[in-house]
């Protein structure tokens, strides 16, 4: 068993047994008292999560260089006075399973008492709906694991990129090397597709050259391995991080990953202002028949309506924007009601899977699919302009 999460709660007694034992019923989990009369256990999904709870007679002051989270949550976790201590099995064949039940189970117990959780193994710390939001929503590895740069060497390519948290899926956590300022967020993005994979028991075999979502080859080494032909970093740079990594280098073992990351860049490239009130004019143009096409769909209909807008996000204390894409499940007047089918690349605030509403002003571009296939431009036209009125 592996310690994964804390549930800190600002009561200092446990919450009542037939109020949990009522909760999980509901949630078809088997909940067994624990001899203490305290802790417990669950089974679901052949799954086992042990709980134990612990009080905490002194709160203490915790800081955002211990853990990350949005300052309430920290508050919150500093006016701790227990803790419930969640454990359970890692790596099984489908290692995401433990870690949902435990953070339903985590859920539970933040419907009956004031507080948050807190990831150990990522260091991270949720609030309550927080909770909520990653047990229904699509799964997203960045609620997961944190990722830290780290300057170890100098020059123009010093920083080294490591992740925390994947010890909870049973796997060991991913490091690259030798990274610029303009790689972190190329970098962030592919080890979030192979920390993804990792998640899903679907990793990549050791020393075995593979290729990136963009088709690029890398192979992932033991850090036993591949630290031993790193140079000039040293050996103090690891000290905390002494475990064992997997580390991603070159088909031929080397940590020049430049060229492994520059299709990645092409993600945060900025679309042409012009380009974007382009389609936006386009799009509005075609927006009325578009929606009387939507709003005329049949019960069994075979096209998914499928629009683009812009949602603001916040990068390190900046504005930006990024244009995302829903699924449009109902228009009420002029505002459309829709779940991302992309989520944002720099914040968890607009997820995955997230219902959603935009003003139909806003939509700058449209789509149709039939089937899972998406249609043409030329398609999109022809089948709207029989919306067209006469």
């Amino acid at each position: 068993m592996k310690e994964v999460y804390l549930v800190a709660i600002e009561s200092a007694v446990p919450v009542a047994p037939e109020a949990l034992l009522a909760s999980f019923e509901t949630e078809e989990m088997a909940f067994v008292l624990a001899p203490d009369g305290q802790g417990f256990t669950l089974e679901a999904e052949e799954t086992r999560v042990e709980v134990v709870f612990e009080s905490r007679p002194t709160p203490r002051e915790w800081t955002s260089d211990l853990f990350s989270g949005s300052e309430p949550a920290l508050e919150a976790l500093g006016r701790a006075r227990a803790f419930y201590r969640l454990a359970f099995e890692t790596g099984s064949a489908q290692p995401t399973v433990p870690v949902f039940v435990a953070l339903m189970c985590a859920r539970v117990l933040l419907t009956h008492a004031t507080g948050v959780l807190v990831d150990i193994t990522s260091s991270k710390v949720h609030e309550a709906d927080d909770v909520a939001e990653i047990t229904e929503l699509d799964f997203d590895i960045r609620d997961h694991v944190n990722l830290h740069a780290v300057e170890v060497i100098e020059g123009e390519t010093p920083l080294w990129v490591h992740s925390h948290g994947m010890a909870k899926f049973g796997a060991r956590d991913l490091e690259i090397f030798h990274l610029g300022e303009q790689d972190l967020l190329p970098a962030e993005a592919f080890l979030h597709e192979l920390c993804t994979d990792l998640a899903f028991g679907q990793g990549p075999p050791l020393r075995t050259q593979m290729g990136t979502s963009e088709g690029q080859p890398f192979m992932l080494v033991p850090s036993d391995e591949a630290r031993t032909n790193l140079l000039g970093v040293p050996l103090d740079a690891f000290e905390g991080h002494e475990g064992l990594y997997l580390t991603v280098v070159s088909p031929q073992g080397r940590h020049n990953t430049a060229e492994l990351l520059r299709p990645f860049r092409e993600r945060f490239l900025q679309e042409p202002t012009e380009r974007t009130e382009s389609m936006h004019e386009e799009s509005q143009s075609l927006l009325p028949a578009f929606k009387a096409r939507f709003l005329r769909r049949g019960l069994m209909e075979p096209l998914t309506f499928l629009v683009r807008a812009p949602f603001e996000t916040h990068p390190e204390s900046g504005d930006a924007t990024e244009q995302l894409w829903l699924e449009v499940l109902s228009w009420d007047d002029a505002t459309i009601v829709g779940r991302l089918v992309d989520g944002a690349v720099h914040t968890t605030e607009w997820r995955k899977g997230a219902h959603v509403e935009v003003p139909e002003a806003d939509v700058n571009a449209l789509a149709l699919s039939r089937e899972g296939r998406t249609l043409e431009d030329e398609e999109v036209r022809v089948l709207l302009q029989a919306e067209r009125p006469s």
